[in-house]
């Protein structure tokens, strides 16, 4: 694909750091729209996000470090290098909530209706982020045949080359919008709050753990699943679980 976007002289924008920052404001702006309809202090918006995304962005390459603690040996600087790509969605998702959780409390603001007013603005930051790892070829699939199968041949590209292989990142994109189509339908039928937030948790989980059987680019696994794949697992179960007890109280 085009891991460069453009590069101008001295300027080079990079096209998984682009989308990336583009995601980041689609789902702040989102939320920013949920915590004004649900009454919340909707300027903390910026503030919130802020650590929120700094979180994320700590969180997320510590857990992709850790997974490929091979690929940073023989080249240290590149740990830094994160707008190259090698992020992992769910390092950063529970940095995330954990900074989250502590600045909310902190604020005295509550926690679950704030989960909620999020939820939305993730799926749909998901779905436009994962196009960046599709241009710099990483979050590659395993080699296909399927019609629907894509080649890399930058030279550039994380991913092989000249292998057809399966668009992950296209089914992770999809799964962030579908996600996100599911929380818009369901929206006015919850009435707690983290009800919301669980149905993201639970149905981005279920849609992770079935894609990641299609990754081909390094997984650690623990017994017959991948980390992610168990990563996935307890992401749903955390979802049923506050469902479960949302309903009970």
């Amino acid at each position: 694909m085009h891991p460069i976007l453009v590069n101008i002289g001295p300027i080079t924008i990079y096209s998984y750091g682009f989308f990336v920052a583009s995601a980041v404001l689609l789902a702040l702006w989102i939320a920013y729209r949920e915590a004004k309809q649900r009454g919340l202090e909707y300027n903390l918006v910026p503030d919130l996000g802020f650590y929120l995304i700094l979180g994320a962005i700590l969180g997320a390459r510590l857990f992709y470090i850790i997974l490929n603690i091979q690929e940073f040996t023989s080249n240290p600087i590149s740990i830094i290098q994160f707008w190259k790509g090698g992020l992992v969605f769910f390092g950063g998702a529970i940095v995330s909530i954990a900074v989250g959780w502590g600045y909310l409390r902190w604020k005295q603001q509550p926690f679950w209706a704030w989960t909620d007013a999020f939820a939305p603005g993730i799926a749909a930051g998901q779905a436009l982020g994962r196009v960046g790892c599709l241009m710099a070829g990483c979050c590659y699939g395993k080699p296909s045949q399927v019609p629907w199968a894509i080649t890399f041949k930058n030279p550039d590209s994380l991913a092989p080359l000249h292998i057809p292989l399966h668009p992950t990142q296209i089914y992770h994109s999809l799964a962030g919008l579908i996600t996100f189509i599911a929380l818009l339908i369901l929206k006015p039928h919850l009435k707690k709050n983290g009800q919301l937030f669980s149905f993201f948790l639970i149905f981005y989980g279920g849609l992770r753990l079935t894609i990641e059987f299609f990754r081909g680019d390094f997984r650690d696994y623990f017994g017959l699943l991948s980390i992610t794949q168990w990563g996935a697992i307890g992401m749903a179960l955390f979802g049923l679980t506050i469902l479960f007890y949302k309903r009970r109280t």
